[in-house]
């Protein structure tokens, strides 16, 4: 089993890793920190799966923005799935 590039975005305008991300059709994104602004996931391109850490979602008040695309995830599974997939961070 190959491992999917993982992109881990930290605020709402990492214009490097949405470029990037919409060439990647096997990507997986983890939205963490400000960057669960961009939760509603129209900017995220053709991600296989993103993810949304539950807390910082909840800190900025944006439950009802989470698309319904986007899986809220705990700091556990943050680290299975950092794990599990070859990590590109753009923070």
């Amino acid at each position: 089993m190959t491992m999917a590039n993982l992109y881990l975005i930290d605020r709402p305008f990492a214009d490097s890793a949405l470029g990037l991300l919409k060439q990647d059709g096997d990507a997986e994104v983890v939205l963490i920190q400000d960057g669960v602004y961009l939760g509603n996931g129209a900017s995220l391109g053709k991600a296989k799966r993103v993810y949304a850490v539950k807390r910082d979602v909840e800190r900025r008040g944006l439950g009802g923005f989470v698309g319904k695309s986007v899986q809220l995830i705990d700091y556990p599974e943050l680290v299975d799935i950092l794990f599990a997939n070859k990590v590109l961070n753009f923070a």
